[in-house]
């Protein structure tokens, strides 16, 4: 596992995988922004001058979660540190009084008002989108499907909230439902093929898998829409109906191509390979 990021001025933050969710070690971020020669007493420090901070960090708050002892490596060997996810650390980074840390919190308040911009105006948030996968080195017309798979997932999630799902827990178990019904394998699976962490599982589909991820989503909209599904146990079953829908025309494909779809390929890696050989 990687578990070391080069993320302030080329020092080497750790950070370790939790619940598919990085989570950077506190001492090494305010080592490398406040040249702590004694990060936990002054992380101690800190938490007297922000009370704010100190809640936070001894028991959370809103859907904030507070630091975790986890596993990372050391010199020593695998040791249990205090860590914190990337919501936590730019809370903790606002709250550090040195020059170091102002480019971030500069950059806290660009992001901060880019959100509220496109609150007010949310075609701003596709053309942001657009921009950064072609930074990223995605083509144009990957980037097209894409963003219409953002869409049609959009419009699928708003019905499930409609129509009885509830919380985080049940749009999981219906997305899990279509990706098997499509392609044989859950989203945890698929990234597994993939060889993916936390990374975004779709950003890193081809083609023909965005395509039949879109077919099995909009399906299954249109199923729910059709036949008024309201609960749970519906919308599983809908959405079993519209995987399959998508599952049967790859099915007829791979026998056509004789070749599967599902693959452990990265999208934008053969990309950029392919452009190197040219």
């Amino acid at each position: 596992m990687d578990n070391k990021i080069a993320l302030f001025k080329g020092k080497s933050i750790r950070r370790t995988l939790h619940k598919d969710e990085w989570w950077f070690v506190i001492n090494d971020v305010i080592e490398s922004l406040a040249d702590s020669s004694d990060p936990a007493q002054y992380f101690k420090r800190l938490k007297e001058r922000d009370m704010e901070l100190a809640k936070l960090a001894d028991k959370g708050g809103v859907q904030f979660v507070p630091p975790l002892m986890l596993e990372v490596e050391t010199s020593g060997g695998r040791q249990k540190m205090y860590c914190w996810n990337t919501e936590g650390i730019f809370r903790l980074v606002q709250s550090i009084p040195s020059p170091k840390a102002e480019p971030f919190k500069r950059w806290l308040a660009k992001v901060g008002y880019e959100r509220v911009q496109e609150i007010e105006n949310p075609e701003l948030a596709t053309k942001r989108t657009r921009m950064l996968y072609k930074l990223k080195g995605y083509s144009d017309d990957w980037i097209e499907k894409r963003m219409r798979g953002i869409a049609i997932r959009a419009e699928l999630t708003d019905e499930w909230l409609n129509r009885g799902a509830q919380d985080d827990k049940d749009y999981e178990i219906l997305t899990a439902q279509i990706s098997k019904a499509a392609f044989g394998v859950t989203p945890n699976e698929y990234k597994k093929i993939k060889g993916l962490k936390c990374e975004n599982l779709r950003d890193h589909m081809d083609d023909f898998e965005l395509i039949f991820t879109m077919l099995g989503e909009r399906s299954t909209t249109e199923i729910h829409r059709t036949e008024d599904s309201k609960g749970m146990k519906k919308l599983k079953a809908d959405s079993c109906a519209g995987g399959k829908i998508a599952g049967n025309a790859r099915k007829a494909l791979e026998k056509r191509l004789k070749r599967p779809i599902v693959s452990g390929h990265n999208y934008l890696k053969k990309t950029e390979s392919h452009k190197r050989l040219r």
